[in-house]
């Protein structure tokens, strides 16, 4: 048997994979996530029409029903919107948008909270104090508030000229800021553990840099539930990322995300044409719901208590 072989056996026999193989929901998750997210992806390639073409655009296809409809047509599956585009290229597309800023927000919320709660447990005194006294004034606020304090500033404080062009940064930026609290307290909780171990107090003797003892000693140590936070987070993102769409702060119309698309749908909901907003909808439920379930099992699977 190779090396490689040897791996590969140990890594299926591993606890973890035996208890997602025997994990009837966190198999669908899986599966849903992995739809959705190559869906997303591949949009370019698998969508059946650019909806972002205005030269393929026609407004005399708007507010067609999806196919099954008695008015309905092969050519759009699940219809149109009011701009004659096609509503399943337009969610594909969509999602790869609500994906792309959920994943960019929790990667600079976990880069953000890590950092800050290595330094907090490790350092102490007068900074751990004023870094957890900022974090228990942020939780205090709802995290949908402080987006929306925050992409209210920078819209103030930007040229109306850019509010499309850097809408997607200020998006990850305001989401990201929103959510660094949760992975410094787990962070810092652990890394008080950590730096009173022997490792670390021999690391200390021998006069290593107190950064390089944080970064090549204590952080490997203390990153395992990060990545449970941040599976879980990517849920709370996509969603933050689509309520303040529907609201209208959001990415611009131009791109819309599944959130931008609910709210357009909206507007013509009472008017019959109601597949404009239900399958956005349903695909931003399924998303969440997928990544939110997947999260649920490896929390429970890293849980040493439950095993």
């Amino acid at each position: 048997m190779t090396a490689g072989a040897g791996r590969l056996r140990r890594a299926w026999n591993h606890d973890l994979a035996w208890s997602f193989r025997h994990s009837p929901v966190a198999l669908l998750a899986a599966v849903l996530t992995l739809v959705c997210v190559g869906g997303a992806l591949l949009a370019p390639w698998i969508a059946p029409h650019n909806p972002f073409d205005s030269a393929t655009l026609n407004l005399s296809d708007g507010f067609t029903p999806p196919a099954w409809s008695g008015s309905g047509t092969a050519k759009y599956l699940l219809g149109t919107d009011d701009q004659g585009r096609d509503m399943l290229s337009t969610i594909l597309y969509g999602a790869r948008i609500s994906l792309g800023v959920g994943l960019a927000a929790v990667l600079f919320s976990a880069v953000l909270g890590v950092s800050l709660g290595l330094l907090s447990g490790y350092l102490g005194g007068h900074l751990d104090a004023f870094i957890m006294r900022v974090a228990d004034i942020q939780l205090s606020f709802p995290a949908i508030l402080i987006a929306l304090l925050i992409d209210g500033v920078a819209r103030v404080a930007l040229p109306p000229e850019l509010h499309d062009q850097l809408a997607v940064y200020v998006l990850v930026l305001a989401i990201g800021v929103s959510g660094w609290v949760q992975y410094a307290r787990t962070v810092r909780g652990s890394t008080l553990v950590e730096k009173g171990k022997e490792y670390v107090q021999a690391a200390r003797v021998i006069g290593r840099h107190p950064l390089a003892i944080m970064l090549r000693h204590v952080l490997p140590n203390v990153t395992g539930p990060v990545l449970v936070i941040a599976t879980i987070h990517v849920a709370t993102a996509i969603i933050t990322e689509a309520t303040l769409s529907f609201l209208g702060v959001g990415v611009p119309p131009t791109q819309p995300s599944l959130g931008t698309l609910v709210r357009i749908g909206n507007n013509f909901l009472l008017s019959g044409e109601w597949w404009i907003a239900l399958f956005p909808g349903l695909a931003l439920v399924v998303l969440v719901l997928a990544v939110n379930l997947l999260g649920d099992w490896l929390r429970d699977a890293l849980n040493p208590k439950l095993r």
